[in-house]
């Protein structure tokens, strides 16, 4: 098995209220993708509380293999999430693929 884990460090926010729904959103819409990418075994996202690091949300996916891992990348509801969602307010990203 895949263990497949992502950081994601956001743009500045207006206020922290429209930073925290932003998030939520993230969260919401990659975790409903369990349900439509057949290859994904498990997918949580949490959110950073320690402001003194750069990191503010943790994606950890659990998959078969690699090969598994690109057809999630790849998928068009994942694709869709990525660039729609996340893409506008990212500003950093930091990914390991390890196995367990």
């Amino acid at each position: 098995m895949i263990k497949h884990i992502v950081m994601f460090k956001l743009k500045a926010f207006d206020t922290p209220s429209a930073k925290q729904a932003k998030m939520q959103e993230i969260k919401d819409k990659l975790e409903a993708l369990k349900g439509i990418i057949d290859c994904l075994r498990s997918i949580r996202v949490d959110f950073n509380v320690n402001p003194e690091e750069t990191w503010d949300i943790i994606l950890t996916t659990e998959l078969d293999s690699l090969e598994d891992v690109q057809t999630y990348a790849t998928h068009p509801a994942h694709v869709a999430v990525a660039k729609g969602i996340i893409a506008p307010v990212k500003t950093d990203r930091a990914c390991v693929d390890y196995t367990v």
